[in-house]
């Protein structure tokens, strides 16, 4: 009897315990009891949508078309500072920019085969769609600038130039030296420790750790005030206040797009940046890398290391921001200057 209720008892737990692991499925917009579609989409080559926006001056009279690629919890809307100082500046250089929802966020479908080789074939595929012409420039931010390597090393052939904006590093890419990625991931909060060590280790354990209520799950979903710095908390309320009206980030849910970005972003990839070569050998671009060397969030030694093993990236580190600096209209207008006036 004793042997039979253990049995029982076992099978039972290990019922809970992929039960527990096992997100619900994604809400999909615009399919019953889903969220609704408000936005333009198209539709990708496997028939997922991706939702986007234009924005700017229109793409007939435009010098330089951009597509933005926007960080962790944001959308098509959250694209850095657009206020009256940023505002000139792209009828100035005209400017015309398109960002979208990344799968799963937003009213873009998920895509639960996301890879970084994938979303770069998206981006191409929008620009297609939208008739940007051959070639365009990508912009992204944190784990949207981080997105940006995959165009480098999977489409550079359609790219005019390329921004990244306090990308999100990824700790386990090879190219760094041991004792330099545990340097920096070992300054992080420990709740993060874990959620990363997860996200790479242990993918499928995702969801759970980050729903489970028995340790402290990813500060960075939750926008914990330790993991911002001095800049970031003065900057946070103007952030919240203009995103209070916005679709929310995780309408579908948030496995495809919050968790889904940690176990990419974090995961293992099939190509470290490192190993990138020029894509403009003949100068007919350029690439250029931005980090605050007071962000808690993305570690300014590690993006040095990059900038170091790869001399054709322009870098611009800004004395005393932290993650959130573009949305201070003066930073982003400089961002926005550099590739096209050679200002810095």
């Amino acid at each position: 009897m004793l042997k039979e209720v253990t049995v029982i008892l076992f099978l039972g737990l290990a019922v809970w315990a992929y039960q527990a692991t096992q997100p619900p499925p994604p809400k999909i917009c615009g399919t019953l009891g889903g969220p609704p579609i408000t936005a333009p989409r198209m539709k990708l080559r496997d028939g997922r949508h991706l939702s986007y926006k234009e924005h700017g001056v229109s793409k007939e009279t435009a010098k330089a078309k951009i597509i933005l690629v926007h960080g962790f919890a944001s959308t098509k809307h959250d694209i850095m500072s657009m206020t009256e100082p940023v505002l000139d500046v792209v009828e100035e250089l005209r400017l015309y920019f398109v960002s979208f929802d990344r799968p799963g966020y937003g009213e873009s479908d998920p895509d639960p085969r996301r890879t970084p080789k994938s979303l770069a074939l998206d981006i191409e595929e929008l620009a297609d769609h939208l008739g940007l012409g051959y070639k365009f420039y990508v912009m992204g931010f944190s784990m949207g600038g981080q997105v940006v390597w995959g165009c480098l090393k999977y489409i550079p052939h359609r790219l005019s130039g390329a921004t990244l904006i306090a990308p999100v590093v990824n700790y386990w890419w090879p190219g760094f030296p041991a004792s330099l990625s545990a340097e920096a991931y070992y300054r992080q909060i420990r709740q993060d420790h874990w959620a990363l060590y997860v996200a790479h280790h242990a993918p499928w354990l995702t969801y759970w750790w980050n729903t489970q209520k028995w340790f402290p799950a990813s500060a960075v979903i939750s926008m914990k005030p330790d993991i911002l710095s001095r800049q970031d908390l003065e900057l946070l309320p103007l952030i919240a206040e203009k995103r209070s009206n916005r679709p929310q980030a995780t309408l579908q849910g948030v496995f495809e797009s919050l968790h889904r970005d940690l176990m990419i972003g974090f995961g293992k990839w099939e190509f470290d940046p490192m190993d990138l070569e020029n894509p403009f050998p003949n100068n007919e671009g350029s690439v250029h890398l931005w980090q605050g060397d007071e962000d808690i969030m993305v570690p300014f030694s590690l993006q040095r290391y990059i900038a170091q093993r790869l001399p054709w990236i322009n870098y611009h580190e800004v004395p005393g921001a932290g993650h959130l600096f573009t949305a201070i209209p003066q930073n982003f207008g400089q961002i926005l200057k550099v590739p096209f006036l050679g200002r810095d």
